[in-house]
């Protein structure tokens, strides 16, 4: 494992990156590749390379965890901007690095994707064709999310709030990053939540089990317009070619990952293979880290990727 940090003509910040490589790792050799997506308010030290990175890193793979544009230890002004578009962008960018590496085989890269994260690698793979594989692990399509309970289904008055606010700090007001999360379990019970993903991402992220100096579960407010009009899914029925394989729980929260990984996995018309796996027993954040439906998962990565990544 070692960490880095790389920049292209494209961009004027830096990404950075955690690289897994597989067991008794030989530079002159040439390695499958998967880059690792983080979720919406994760960071790459957390499910997107703790978890999976280091599981796909023994079966063989090199996998590049990353920190999104204005996220983590990556670059970009202002903070804790998330943008689907850049997002989207920061794939290509993470490929462009990687194939500069001698030891990465160009013609065999897959992105795995975790919650937004899932969404973005699916979003990437429609137009992007150096990927091979897209693995979308209890995905969500941020738009999806935004337009409706994220926006308390009021898309436009979030959009009349997010230009006002814009306005105020174009004139020197203070930022307004919003807290996306309860400060801890008890303030959410406390706070009367009960829906079962706002729960779980509080424990998950709020806790020792995941937190994260650079999971800050936080986002600029006046910046987030793009989500609203943005679909992870767009055209996936024409362009989304390569094989999909798709995880999720049964045991559903407000976050809407079931629902959006049957979606996707219904309308992947053009891939030349989509698979999915549900879950009965497990929830969103149970695939996050918890060893027995993340086992599971990789059960059903192994043999995708050694179709596909072969």
């Amino acid at each position: 494992m070692k960490t880095t940090r790389f920049k292209n003509p494209d961009m004027a910040w830096e990404i950075a990156a955690t690289l897994y490589f597989p067991p008794d790792f030989d530079e002159t050799r040439s390695y499958p590749a998967v880059i690792s997506i983080h979720p919406f308010g994760s960071c790459k030290e957390q499910t997107s390379g703790a978890v999976y990175g280091q599981r796909l890193a023994k079966l063989g793979y090199v996998v590049f965890a990353y920190d999104a544009t204005f996220q983590g230890e990556s670059g970009g002004q202002p903070r804790w901007i998330e943008s689907p578009t850049q997002r989207v962008e920061d794939v290509s960018h993470v490929i462009d690095y990687a194939v500069t590496l001698d030891f990465v085989d160009d013609q065999r890269i897959a992105v795995l994707g975790v919650c937004g994260g899932g969404g973005y690698a699916v979003s990437a793979a429609s137009t992007e064709k150096r990927i091979k594989a897209v693995i979308a692990i209890t995905p969500v399509n941020l738009g999806r999310l935004f337009r409706e309970s994220f926006s308390r289904h009021n898309p436009l008055g979030a959009l009349e709030a997010m230009a006002q606010q814009r306005t105020h700090e174009a004139r020197g007001e203070v930022l307004e990053v919003n807290e996306l999360l309860p400060s801890s379990p008890d303030a959410a019970r406390d706070a009367g939540l009960a829906d079962r993903d706002v729960l779980e991402a509080t424990e998950y992220y709020k806790t020792e089990r995941g937190r994260s100096e650079g999971g800050a579960t936080r986002m600029l407010f006046s910046h987030a317009q793009q989500i609203l009009s943005w679909d992870a899914f767009a055209f996936a029925e024409t362009l989304l070619t390569q094989p999909v394989l798709v995880v999720v729980g049964e045991k559903v929260g407000g976050f809407g990952a079931y629902r959006d990984g049957t979606s996707i996995h219904g309308r992947a018309l053009a891939s030349t293979d989509r698979r999915i796996v549900s879950l009965p027993d497990w929830s969103h954040y149970d695939l996050y880290d918890q060893d027995e439906p993340v086992e599971m998962a990789m059960d059903a990565i192994r043999p995708f990727l050694g179709d596909h990544l072969s």
